[in-house]
């Protein structure tokens, strides 16, 4: 996909109403996001591009799967650790069971508990920690 195709895109997502657009041409798969975070919003983009090794075949439709973003359902102040100072509940790269706990949102001194809505591989992880997420905010994906 060429650079002025890509552009295109991101100034579509910039001007429309949608928060999310994954597009797909040969081997290069563009995603192009906007997230509450975003400034004034900017649309954020990712671009994959499937191996170039011809006899591994065409790419699968998990290679081409952008995968389950988890955004979060409530505002408040983002908590990746049970408690300060412990380990996080889950790094990038990690494999979670449906129902396992990523984060906690502190709301009004109310600790919501986010859970994984599906089993998969995380490959995307926010990096807010003790910071401010709107309703929406990307939290992580899961593949």
């Amino acid at each position: 996909m060429d650079l002025s195709k890509i552009k295109t895109l991101i100034d579509f997502v910039g001007q429309s109403k949608i928060t999310e657009l994954t597009v797909s041409e040969k081997e290069t798969t563009v995603r192009i996001f906007r997230t509450a975070t975003s400034n004034e919003g900017v649309p954020l983009v990712s671009v994959d591009e499937a191996p170039t090794d011809i006899s591994r075949g065409p790419p699968t439709a998990s290679a081409v799967d952008p995968g389950l973003v988890v955004t979060a359902p409530v505002y408040g102040v983002l908590h990746a650790a049970p408690a300060p100072g412990e380990n996080a509940f889950v790094k990038l790269g990690d494999e979670v069971e449906a129902g396992q706990t990523l984060f906690i949102i502190e709301a009004m001194k109310v600790f919501n508990k986010i859970a994984a809505p599906r089993s998969g591989r995380l490959t995307r992880l926010t990096d807010i920690d003790g910071g401010e997420v709107e309703v929406g905010d990307m939290l992580a994906e899961i593949a």
